[in-house]
């Protein structure tokens, strides 16, 4: 595969993988991955969730799916890793 497949594969995956564990279009699911990551963001913030920290930029990602910008990181970043696992592999 090229840089290209592994870079769609990622941008077509990001939205399963966040609700796989637990930010979904609705909000975060109960016991599930991003449940904990929140607990543990609010314990850490003296009991709230801070704009702009990973928590939230996951939650929102998950409920609109995700910007533009987003999607050219993930697509970025999917195509990086690709490359050095096809020179790995």
């Amino acid at each position: 595969m090229g840089l290209r497949e592994y870079s769609c594969g990622a941008v077509v995956s990001a939205p399963i993988v966040l609700g796989a564990v637990g930010f979904t279009s609705v909000g975060i699911a109960a016991s599930s991955y991003a449940a904990s990551m929140m607990s543990a963001a609010a314990v850490a913030n003296g009991g709230g969730v801070a704009a702009g920290s990973l928590v939230a930029i996951l939650q929102s990602a998950g409920m609109a799916g995700l910007s533009g910008t987003a999607t050219a990181v993930v697509g970025s970043v999917g195509g990086v890793v690709g490359g050095v696992l096809a020179t790995i592999i």
